[in-house]
């Protein structure tokens, strides 16, 4: 089985944790392009969505669903999204389609966040995958100094704007023993607008696209 067709299982079994007529907020990424085409089929299930990049909106658009503002749509019931990483803690990296920074709004404001990936993705420690970081432009070559003293390798995503006008650091290099912690240390950087760690609000529920079906996995209450 190839990999799109676990990545479309993982999309599938995503509507499963849909409300009826709410609003979702949908992330960004071929994952993600598979659960918006699934999405469609729902009709008048769902009252809308809210998206995380612009490219999803096209998508969206595309099939009909109205797509909302996050301000005009408030705390959401779910978000559905995919990660470029993800380990069985349900921590991710996300970031590798440039849209990090809203994902990671739509992400807060959202209840129940249900991440949709194929096996591929899955690590017992995140740092595989270059970690995105999003800077203000001027701050691109302080915060790559930062990061390099924290022993990444970070590259300048060039040619990359992204839809909030900023650029992205690709940092490889990593192992990321406390993802919670690395996160919040990143965050304080100055000139970082956000980084593609999803450890301090994880994912709620990882479904995982493998040959053999879908495997869900769930995060303790209160952890």
């Amino acid at each position: 089985m190839d990999q799109d067709e676990k990545k479309r299982r993982a999309a599938a079994a995503a509507l499963e944790h849909l409300g009826r007529g709410g609003i979702v907020g949908v992330g960004t990424g071929s994952t993600v392009n598979f659960f918006i085409d699934a999405l469609a089929g729902l009709g008048r299930r769902i009252e809308g969505a809210v998206s995380s990049s612009e490219a999803s909106t096209r998508r969206l658009a595309a099939h009909g669903i109205r797509v909302l503002d996050l301000n005009e749509a408030g705390e959401l019931d779910v978000y559905v999204d995919g990660a470029d990483e993800a380990t069985r803690a349900l921590h991710l990296v996300k970031g590798g389609g440039g849209a990090l920074t809203r994902e990671k709004i739509v992400a807060a404001a959202s209840r129940r966040f249900v991440c949709i990936v194929d096996e591929q993705k899955i690590v017992e420690r995140l740092g595989r995958f270059p970690l995105p970081v999003e800077v203000i432009p001027m701050a691109r070559s302080y915060v790559a100094r930062e990061l390099a003293a924290r022993g990444g390798d970070p590259v300048w995503r060039e040619g990359c704007i992204t839809d909030n006008g900023n650029h992205i650091l690709d940092v490889r290099g990593l192992s990321i023993a406390d993802p919670v912690a690395f996160e919040s240390e990143l965050n304080q950087l100055a000139g970082v607008v956000t980084v593609g760690l999803f450890a301090r609000r994880p994912a709620d529920v990882l479904l995982v696209g493998t040959g053999a079906g879908v495997v869900t996995l769930e995060r303790a209450a209160g952890s």
